[in-house]
């Protein structure tokens, strides 16, 4: 199950280099290039999709001497287990979270996340950390970066990330997620035993939550399903936790692999003619492995999270949903290519 082949599409990510914050409160940090490998605890965002968008930060830090130490959700373990940066999972309690800080014994950290909380927690376990000037939790940081309200997320991690290592490099195109063998395998193991041949199609229909009041998922995916069934298509699921019943409920007909971990998923999706999915962690997903992808928007702004590849094609806006034919010719596009 390799990567997909390249698919000219209608989105291209900016590649304009970030500059550093020149403000006092945003001195650089002692660099990565000094003569020791300097380590690093990175707080990483607690959404999947988030977590995909910071990619291009954390190659940065990797590529310029830092060690990493990851810490976050459970699932970050299973996304980044082709790397060699450890990976951390902390504990719903904050008491418990402390602990683990604690116990990694670095001291300087970047915080991903915006709340008051995360910067609190690294105070408290004593860790230096920078991050963005965000939720009044300025005095907290070492050194508090200003907010550029108009960057896409890509951006707005990478960032963070130049403000460590101060380089103007420019942001890759796509994003470029590494994908385990034992993951490859056990993808091809699942699609193998539901008899999934290598042209299938990756339905993702569900986005948990509201933006501004408004459902985060297109309604049109049940239509997509059956048409595509009618014509002959293999449409693949594979749900994230607890979503099985909606899956099956919105995707009738279609084959539902069992749920698994994240990699896994992530080699799935590699291995796809398509996937159509929402703005959510699956549509990120699927473009941080490269996949065909056709990325529906209705409620959320693409300037700041439209897919980050080269390989997408973004129907709809922040406005509005698209017509269904519009959804519909942009799949037929890419799988007739």
């Amino acid at each position: 199950m390799g990567r997909v082949p390249e698919f000219c599409c209608a989105i291209t990510s900016p590649t304009a280099a970030l500059s550093v914050c020149e403000a006092p409160e945003c001195e650089v940090l002692e660099s990565a290039s000094a003569s020791t490998v300097k380590p690093l605890i990175v707080r990483l965002p607690n959404h999947l999709g988030d977590a995909c968008m910071a990619l291009p930060a954390l190659d940065l830090l990797a590529g310029s001497g830092f060690a990493l130490t990851l810490v976050g959700r459970a699932w970050a373990q299973d996304l980044f287990a082709a790397y060699a940066w450890t990976v951390v999972s902390l504990p719903s309690s904050r008491v418990e979270r402390l602990r683990v800080l604690r116990n990694i014994k670095v001291n300087t950290g970047l915080l991903l996340t915006n709340s008051f909380g995360s910067a609190l927690e690294f105070q408290l376990a004593g860790i230096s950390a920078a991050g963005y000037a965000r939720d009044g939790r300025s005095w907290l940081l070492r050194k508090a970066i200003a907010v550029n309200a108009s960057d896409h997320m890509v951006e707005y991690y990478y960032r963070l990330a130049t403000s460590l290592v101060s380089t103007s490099l420019d942001i890759p195109r796509d994003l470029q997620l590494r994908i385990g063998d034992k993951a490859v395998q056990r993808a091809h193991d699942l699609l193998a035993m539901c008899g999934v041949n290598a042209k299938y199609v990756v339905l993702c229909p569900v986005a948990v939550g509201f933006h501004r009041g408004k459902v985060k998922a297109w309604d049109g995916f049940t239509r997509l399903n059956r048409e595509l069934l009618a014509c002959g298509r293999q449409v693949v699921a594979m749900p994230g936790p607890n979503e099985t019943a909606a899956v099956c409920d919105t995707l009738p007909g279609a084959i539902v692999l069992p749920e698994s971990d994240v990699a896994t998923f992530a080699a799935v999706l590699a291995g796809a003619r398509l996937v159509v999915a929402n703005d959510s962690g699956p549509g990120h997903l699927a473009a941080a492995v490269g996949a065909r992808l056709i990325s529906v928007f209705g409620v959320t702004e693409p300037e700041q999270t439209r897919p980050w590849s080269t390989s997408a094609t973004l129907v709809g806006s922040g406005d509005d949903w698209p017509y269904y034919e519009d959804v519909r010719f942009a799949v037929d596009a890419a799988l007739d290519e």
